[in-house]
This record gives structure tokens, C-alpha cells and sequence, in this order.
């Protein structure tokens, strides 16, 4: 354990809602239990801690993210591992990928996968070619949420998308049933019509036999 873990630990305790906590797991559909602490709140406990505690370096922040996503018993415990991942000390860093991976399947359910989007993002900027192969090879495994999180790794790159590897992580889950899934696709084609509206409206007419209606409504919401 480190310093910084037990006082983020010790603060989210202390601000624990018995009566919220049920109702945050239940909208989360959670296994694991919740403390009770709005979102906004447990970034702030965490963001304070961190500037109390400061970690030395990258690897020290990395034990503590470790720390607290290994050993969580509430999921306000993941929560801050994750914005302790937000850190400057963070960023485009390829050797992360691994733990990016971990943090997603382990996670196994949309909010942490959506919230690991943005550092794949970030890779992609940094390292193209190897982010490029890394989300080929989840769209085409067998894990969910590694398919999921290869089809929104680009959402906020906007004008620097690559649209051919987006075409690529898309085309496995084409015929797929799964709605997170289904959704992704609908949600990165929709974020990158706010880009290049006439790109999207051409995948979506070429692909109109295989699209879901769900992601085809999605794609073509604010077109």
C-alpha cells in the first residue's frame, strides 16, 4: 500500500452515503458494492489527496493506481485509480498499454472501458502504429469490452481520426447482436460526423445491409 492510497481510501470512507450507495450500484448494475460518493466528489477527494501525497514519479503513481484498483472493495475505489490515470505522468505513454488492457477487461463494463478510451486515444496520437495494431488485435478477440473499447478509442480525435483503422475495428462487430457493441459503433460514427459529416453519411449508405438499426440511428442522429 502507499500513503497516497489509504488517505484516497480513508477520504472516500469518510464521505460513504449509506442510503445513495444502493441506488448507485443498482443504476450500475454493479457486483461490487459502491460507497455512496457522487462521481464529482470522488474526483475531488482524490485530486486533493494527490496534491497532499505527491507520487515521485510514474512508477510510484502506478503502484498506487495498482493499489487501489487490485485491492478495491467499493467501486468509488476504481473510480480513483482511473483519475489518478489522468495524470500528466500518464500520457501517451505506450508502456501503459498493458495496464490500459488490464483496467478494461477487468473492469468488464462501459464505464470503465469509456473512461480508458481517452488514454487509447492519446496513444494513437503518440504512437499510431503500434495503437493502430494493439485495437486491431481486441476487434478481432473475444473479449467485449476489448472490442468495445477498439471501436471508441479514437472518439475525441476528431480531424487526426484515422478512418481506415476505424473501418477496420468496426467491420468484426458489423453482424454482431451485442448492444455495447452496436452502440459503439453508432457513437463513434456519430462523434466523427461532428468532423467529417460526409464521410459518415457515405459508411453508413455502403454499409446500410449490415449496419443495426441501433447503430444507424446513432451514426445519423445530428445529420
Amino acid at each position: 500500500m502507499t500513503e497516497l492510497a489509504d488517505r484516497i481510501r480513508a477520504e472516500l470512507r469518510a464521505a460513504a452515503d449509506a442510503d445513495r450507495a444502493p441506488k448507485m450500484q443498482a443504476y450500475m448494475k454493479s457486483e461490487m458494492p459502491f460507497l455512496g460518493v457522487p462521481a464529482p466528489l470522488a474526483r475531488s477527494i482524490t485530486g486533493a489527496a494527490r496534491r497532499a501525497h505527491p507520487p515521485a514519479g510514474l512508477d510510484e503513481l502506478l503502484v498506487t493506481v495498482e493499489d487501489l484498483w487490485d485491492g478495491a472493495e467499493f467501486r468509488e475505489e476504481r473510480y480513483a485509480a482511473q483519475h489518478l490515470m489522468r495524470d500528466r505522468l500518464t500520457r501517451g505513454v505506450l508502456e501503459l498499454l498493458p495496464l490500459h488492457e488490464k483496467i478494461a477487461v477487468t473492469g468488464a463494463w462501459w464505464d470503465h472501458v469509456d473512461e480508458v478510451a481517452r488514454h487509447i486515444a492519446d496513444l494513437h496520437d503518440e504512437y499510431p502504429a503500434e495503437t493502430a495494431d494493439a485495437v486491431r488485435r481486441w476487434s478481432l478477440g473475444e473479449n467485449l469490452w476489448l472490442r468495445r473499447l477498439a471501436i471508441i478509442s479514437q472518439l475525441s480525435r476528431k480531424d487526426r481520426l484515422d478512418t481506415g483503422v476505424l473501418t477496420e475495428v468496426i467491420e468484426p462487430a458489423l453482424s454482431e447482436p451485442e448492444f455495447f457493441l452496436r452502440k459503439a459503433i453508432g457513437w463513434a460514427l456519430r462523434e466523427h460526423a461532428k468532423t467529417d459529416p460526409d464521410w459518415v453519411r457515405a459508411y453508413v449508405c455502403d454499409h446500410e445491409d449490415v449496419l443495426s438499426g441501433l447503430s444507424r440511428r446513432e451514426a445519423l442522429k445530428n445529420l
